[in-house]
């Protein structure tokens, strides 16, 4: 795996993980596959030591000065920055091809909500417009093409997109169950 790669996997496992949509044993993983990819450093080194057995117990404690190591971006459990990035990697994933539009909809209505994050607002509302379909003048495919103009909008807004096939996904986009 290439170092770019290795980074990106590793940023977006974290903040997956800081919105509980990942788990801690893929952090571990991630870890050991940045020092495979030419990354140096003791607490870098420490979390890729870490058991999966005892991940979830032992990453929380070792992630921050890991990411920080590493040049990454670290995102408390919970944060509003976390829920941000967490909408625009999941975002990003729609607009490469890796997650169906209407599992973007559902995965930000279950994870973030209604009126919890203006960024991830217009999905939330999607997903209601695809659960009332029957209703309206609409397609599934409608609200689809809405979901990725949206997807589009905030990828813009965080710059830069990412390659994302590295990425692993599960149902609704979120990383496979180990």
């Amino acid at each position: 795996m290439e170092r770019d790669e290795a980074l990106a996997r590793m940023q977006e496992a974290a903040v997956l993980w800081s919105v509980c949509q990942g788990m801690a044993a893929q952090l571990v993983d991630a870890a050991c596959e940045l020092l495979v990819a030419g990354l140096d450093g003791l607490n870098l080194a420490m979390l890729a030591g870490v058991h999966v057995r005892h991940a979830d117990e032992e990453v929380p404690d070792m992630l921050e000065a890991a990411l920080t190591e590493a040049g990454l971006s670290y995102y408390p459990p919970g944060s509003r920055a976390g829920q941000e990035a967490a909408v625009r990697v999941m975002a990003s994933r729609a607009v490469a091809g890796l997650l169906p539009p209407l599992d973007l909809a559902a995965w930000a209505h279950s994870t973030i909500g209604h009126d919890t994050l203006a960024l991830a607002e217009r999905l939330v509302e999607l997903d209601d417009v695809y659960d009332t379909l029957e209703y309206t003048d609409l397609t599934e495919k409608d609200v689809s093409d809405e979901i990725l103009a949206e997807a589009r909008r905030i990828v813009g807004t965080a710059g830069t997109t990412v390659d994302r096939e590295c990425v692993p996904t599960g149902p609704h986009g979120m990383p496979p169950a180990a």
